[in-house]
C-alpha cells in the first residue's frame, strides 16, 4: 500500500470559524489512506486534538502581529526551506496567502492553491495595505485559486475571477436534518419556555455586525417581550457586545453560548437566524441553517448564491434598521413548517461534503499523478 499525499494547508488556527470548519468537514469525509491534511497554523485551535487522531501534523510558526510582516515573511521561508518535501500547499488566508504561495514557491513546492473565503478584509488602514501587497504575489505563484462563491472569487482574484474553481461550503445534510425532539431536548437545556428565539452564530468581530444585531434585538424586544437572543461564538469584540447589551438593558434577554460543538443541534432550539454580515464569501453556517429549515433574515451584502431556493432566505439592507424590526416583529413561528426534508435540495445544489471531498481529493490526487 502506497503512502497517502500529504497536503498542507495554511491556517492562523484551527478554530470553529466558517473556513476551518469546511476544512474539517472535507478532512472527516476524504479517504486518508489516499490523502492526509497537515496544517501550518500560528496558534492552538479547538480543532488540533481531531487532527493528530486522525492523523494530520500540525506545525506552528509565529503570527504576522506578534512578528511583523519581515519576522512573518522569515517565518514562512525558513518552514518551506525545511519542508519542501510537500506537493501540494492550499492556503487559506484570502489575501495574505500571497506572501504563503511566494514562500512556497520559493522553496520548491510544485503545486500551490489559494482559496477565498471572504468578500472583504478586516484591520485599518495598514493593515489593509499590507493584506492588498501581499494578495499581488496570488496570481504569480498560484497554480489553481479556488473560491466558496462568484463573489469571492472576484474579490480576491479580480480579473482572473473566471479562472476559480468554485468549491461549495459543504455540510453533512443529515446532521442538521430538523428534529422536534432535539429542539425541545436544547430548548429545555437553556432553560427556554415558549419564548421567540431569534439566534445567530459567527466570530464576535466587525464583519458580523454585532452591534447592529443587539440594537435590532432591544427594538423587538419593546414589541415582543417574549423573545430572547442565542448569541453562539467567541472573538475580540465579545466584551464590547457585552457592555452594549447592559447599556440597552437586555441582559436577562441574550445568551451569550460562547464557542459550541453542538451547533448542528442548538440550530433546531431557533425560531429564526440573525446575519447582518459587512461582507462575507458565503457562510457555511447559512447553508446548515437552511438545512435545518429556519428562516433567515440576512444582510443584502452576502451574495445570493447562498440562497438555495428553500424559501428561507430574506436578505435586507443594513443601512435599515426599521426594515429588520419590522420583519422581527411579523414573524410567526407557529407557522412554520420545520419537518419538510431539505436534503434532497442542498444534494441538488452541491452542499453535500461527501460530494465535495470526493471531488477535492480526485484534484489533489490527479496532481500528484
Amino acid at each position: 500500500m502506497s503512502k497517502p499525499i500529504r497536503v498542507l494547508h495554511v491556517v492562523v488556527n484551527m478554530n470553529r470559524g466558517g473556513a476551518e470548519t469546511l476544512i474539517m468537514n472535507l478532512y472527516r469525509n476524504i479517504d486518508r489512506t489516499k490523502v492526509q491534511f497537515d496544517f501550518l497554523t500560528c496558534r492552538e485551535g479547538v480543532f488540533d486534538n481531531e487532527i493528530k487522531e486522525l492523523g494530520g501534523k500540525i506545525h506552528r510558526i509565529p503570527y504576522i502581529n506578534d512578528v511583523g510582516p519581515f519576522g512573518y515573511i522569515k517565518a514562512l521561508n525558513d518552514f518551506f526551506s525545511n519542508h519542501n518535501d510537500y506537493l501540494i500547499v492550499h492556503s487559506h488566508l484570502n489575501q495574505m496567502s500571497g506572501v504563503v504561495v511566494r514562500a512556497a514557491k520559493k522553496n520548491g513546492i510544485k503545486y500551490c492553491i489559494s482559496h477565498s473565503h471572504n468578500t472583504g478584509g478586516e484591520g485599518g488602514i495598514i493593515t489593509k495595505g499590507y493584506k492588498w501587497y501581499s494578495g499581488l504575489f496570488i496570481p504569480l505563484n498560484s497554480n489553481y485559486t479556488f473560491a466558496c462563491s462568484q463573489a469571492a472569487a472576484k474579490w480576491l482574484f479580480g480579473k482572473k475571477a473566471d479562472e476559480a474553481k468554485l468549491l461549495n461550503n459543504g455540510i453533512e445534510p443529515e446532521m442538521f436534518s430538523f428534529s422536534p425532539e432535539i429542539r425541545l431536548m436544547k430548548r429545555k437545556e437553556l432553560g427556554i419556555s415558549d419564548q421567540l428565539v431569534i439566534g445567530h452564530v459567527g466570530r464576535f468581530n466587525k464583519q458580523k455586525n454585532h452591534k447592529f444585531l443587539v440594537e435590532v434585538f432591544a427594538e423587538l424586544v419593546k414589541r415582543k417581550p417574549n423573545s430572547l437572543l442565542l448569541l453562539c461564538g467567541d472573538g475580540v469584540l465579545r466584551q464590547d457586545i457585552e457592555n452594549r447589551v447592559n447599556e440597552l438593558n437586555i441582559r436577562d434577554k441574550v445568551k451569550f453560548l460562547g464557542i459550541r460543538s453542538d451547533i448542528h443541534q442548538l440550530l433546531h432550539a431557533f425560531d429564526i437566524f440573525l446575519f447582518p454580515s459587512l461582507h462575507e464569501g458565503l457562510p457555511v453556517t447559512l447553508i446548515e441553517a437552511q438545512a435545518a429549515g429556519i428562516p433567515c433574515l440576512i444582510s443584502d451584502e452576502i451574495t445570493n448564491e447562498v440562497d438555495l431556493g428553500l424559501g428561507l432566505m430574506k436578505f435586507l439592507s443594513i443601512s435599515n434598521k426599521d426594515m429588520w424590526i419590522a420583519e422581527l416583529n411579523k414573524f410567526d413561528a407557529k407557522k412554520m413548517d420545520r419537518n419538510t426534508p431539505k436534503i434532497k435540495k442542498l444534494r441538488e445544489k452541491g452542499y453535500d461534503i461527501k460530494i465535495t471531498a470526493e471531488w477535492l481529493q480526485d484534484f489533489y490526487l490527479s496532481n500528484a499523478r
